[in-house]
């Protein structure tokens, strides 16, 4: 009767058999797996220590308008490769960490510390390349705190470069002039230098036709609706520009933008209604029913009260924007000032002995299986035939 064979006995007796070739060759374990630990001890105590100092900083929060960071992106977006938010959005932080490992920072931490001596590099961008590599910038989502260190083997030169980052972070955000404040003041800037030009011409032509013509005497009602007219479309031009400032740091789907262009749209409607000469509101009297000199003269009036209206509205906003931009300083404040380390960070010896030991380990395993199957492949003549062949074959005496 045939008898069964037991899979479960089989797999024992697979598993002693392993243990047996292991237990066979402990020696050559013991020996591989201490050597390589023992090696990479030896390599960890020569390699020179590696020290990192740290800094924290608390970049300015976005107190003015979220809009602004999406200026700060379009401007400095060349240098750092960061995206724009589709809605005008922007982490404040994110910008920072950009800045930090933008080239022009970068530039200026080698050229301070002859950095390309230090790393023994020929050009620039290699010590630029390996400034970045020993560059540590963490950024904490929940309290807002960066983080930053620089690696080095010297820890007065780690902590100098440390806090060189920080300095040159400051002076770089200072050049970039990138805040919502700084745009509005620029813009209304030049807009109020056009506005003054257009309303010297104004008061040049007035002062000429009265020259020329004599006083004209107005009606008291056409004047007082010229006026109107001329106020409410120097309002017109006035919110015309604080649309196009606002378009300059935020899209069309802006809730600011919509509500500004919804007046805007109602101004108008209501200036054509001032504006027209039949039907609707209109307490004007028509232009047409005054005298060719009487009209040239509203028109001079109307073009010089539109000028003078705009020219004060744009003065005030221009002074507006001039405050928002000294209150509105982007300071960096340091938290805590980089000073040189005492702890080495690098090489880390027990671990690397640790690993050393491991991968050791595992690779005499391999290496004890292989020379237990190619020991009994030997003592099979057919197998012994084979590896002589592969021998001959790999010998470079070969033919």
């Amino acid at each position: 009767m045939e008898e069964k064979t037991n899979p479960a006995d089989s797999n024992e007796v697979n598993v002693v058999d392993l243990l047996i070739v292991l237990a066979k060759r402990k020696r050559l374990i013991a020996y591989f797996t201490g050597g390589a630990a023992l090696l990479v001890a030896v390599i960890s105590f020569i390699m020179p220590p590696v020290y990192m100092a740290e800094t924290k900083i608390l970049p300015p929060q976005q107190s003015s308008s979220m809009a602004s960071q999406l200026q700060m992106i379009g401007q400095v977006g060349a240098a750092i490769g960061l995206p724009a938010a589709s809605l005008g959005i922007k982490n404040t932080n994110d910008l920072y960490v950009g800045l930090l490992k933008c080239r022009p920072v970068l530039d200026r931490i080698v050229d301070r510390f002859e950095l390309m001596k230090v790393y023994h590099d020929k050009y620039r961008q290699d010590a630029r390349r390996d400034l970045l590599k020993k560059l540590t910038v963490n950024d904490d989502k929940k309290s807002g705190i960066i983080s930053v260190g620089v690696e080095d083997r010297d820890p007065k030169r780690s902590a100098d470069m440390t806090n060189a980052f920080i300095d040159e972070l400051k002076n770089i955000n200072k050049g970039l002039s990138v805040s919502e404040a700084a745009q509005r003041r620029l813009f209304f800037e030049e807009q109020l230098k056009d506005s003054k030009e257009s309303l010297a011409k104004a008061e040049e032509a007035m002062k000429g036709f009265q020259e020329k013509t004599g006083a004209v005497k107005m009606d008291a009602q056409a004047f007082v609706a010229i006026e109107g007219i001329s106020r409410l479309r120097a309002q017109i031009a006035a919110k015309e520009v604080q649309v196009r400032v606002m378009r300059t740091y935020a899209t069309s789907q802006n809730p600011d933008i919509q509500r500004a262009e919804e007046e805007l749209r109602g101004m108008r409607e209501q200036l054509g209604r001032l504006e027209s000469s039949g039907g609707g509101y209109n307490p004007i009297v028509p232009t047409g029913a005054i005298p060719a000199v009487g009209t040239e003269y509203m028109r001079l009036v109307r073009d010089l009260k539109f000028n003078e209206t705009l020219y004060e509205l744009l003065l005030k906003q221009f002074e507006a924007a001039k405050l928002d931009e000294a209150r509105d300083a982007t300071v960096v404040q340091v938290i805590e000032q980089a000073v040189p380390p005492e702890k080495k960070i690098k090489p880390k010896r027990a671990l690397l002995i640790a690993i050393a030991a491991v991968t050791g380990f595992f690779i005499s395993i391999l290496a004890v299986f292989f020379l237990e199957y190619r020991e009994k492949a030997s003592l099979d003549a057919e197998n012994k035939k084979r590896f002589d062949t592969l021998k001959e074959y790999m010998s470079f005496r070969s033919k």
